[in-house]
């Protein structure tokens, strides 16, 4: 596959097959995918981002009212200038508020998961509600046809992200400022979970990593998604499927003086799921990597103390 050029996947596909090898092939090759035709409605996107330029233009006071630093950054709010990529010096110039799933207190992994908190914008609570819903159903799908690819049921990952403690991050870049010299956007990391699905990288500043070390931009069309492989996939099949760097750089120009808003999906599996490599990614050329299986939970935890969110 040309490494120049990402193609652009449509999930509206006839052949199930067909779908994981395109899919497949772009996560093995980019560690990303760009999507569309998701089914996602686009009067409900039209409406979260319409609510996620209300909660950032919020006063200061009333988005603090959201944060509680010993949520580790989990739901709520997080301030500008918090979180850091792992290994880097600058903090990114970004805030975020985390929509998490609602759990019944009842249930076993209630316990392992935080309640939501809703700032004060009207509609807020049912629309990302909403959303989260139907942002878990295209992840699942697209796991689903990852399955086939890595020659697994179609519905194998189903248990494993039932209930999965997945996080909708409603993402404000303020413009930018004098004072952020050395500083950039979102410093260059990987995702910690099983797939991210983003929404706004139609917005330049989007960049993965190429084998050679030279930088890509990624901007699927108007709507669509940018999908990456994380951590925890990559981890799962042995590297066949790699969690690629990659990073928001800052415009340049007149766009350095608007913000920038995107909406990523983070799709965890569930918190008891153990994170044990796939015996078919593992050959004499690809030896396992991970001969110790680790709990998702465990794994999470480990992944926010090494960007700042959890304390050790």
């Amino acid at each position: 596959m040309d490494m120049s050029m990402m193609p652009i996947i449509s999930l509206r596909h006839d052949d199930a097959d067909a779908l994981g090898q395109q899919l497949g092939d772009s996560f093995k090759t980019y560690g990303f995918a760009t999507v569309v035709d998701h089914g996602l409605d686009p009067a409900l996107v039209a409406k979260a981002w319409a609510l996620t330029k209300e909660l950032f233009e919020l006063p200061e006071s009333e988005k603090m009212g959201g944060y509680d630093k010993a949520l580790a950054g989990q739901r709520g709010y997080t301030p500008f200038k918090t979180e850091i990529a792992k290994g880097a010096e600058f903090h990114d110039l970004k805030e975020f508020w985390h929509v998490g799933r609602t759990m019944d207190p009842s249930s076993p992994l209630a316990t392992s998961m935080l309640p939501n908190v809703w700032p004060p914008v009207p509609e807020f609570k049912e629309t990302f509600e909403t959303l989260y819903a139907e942002m878990d159903k295209v992840g699942a799908r697209i796991l689903s046809s990852i399955a086939r690819y890595l020659e697994l049921p179609a519905d194998w990952f189903d248990p494993a992200i039932a209930d999965g403690n997945s996080i909708l991050r409603l993402l404000h870049y303020p413009p930018i400022a004098g004072d952020a010299e050395g500083c950039i956007r979102a410093g260059a990391h990987e995702d910690i979970n099983l797939i991210t699905l983003l929404l706004g990288a139609e917005e330049a500043g989007l960049q993965i990593l190429r084998p050679d070390g030279s930088w890509m931009d990624v901007s699927p069309p108007e709507g669509g998604l940018a999908v990456n492989v994380g951590d925890m996939l990559q981890r799962l099949t042995n590297h066949v499927l790699p969690s690629t760097t990659h990073r928001v750089v800052n415009p340049s120009g007149e766009r350095s003086r608007f913000s920038r808003y995107s909406m990523p999906y983070f799709l965890h599996a569930r918190s008891d799921f153990p994170i044990a490599t796939l015996p078919q990614c593992i050959s004499a050329d690809n030896p396992n990597r991970y001969p110790d299986p680790i709990l998702a939970d465990d794994y999470l935890k480990e992944r926010l103390i090494e960007i700042g969110l959890l304390k050790a």
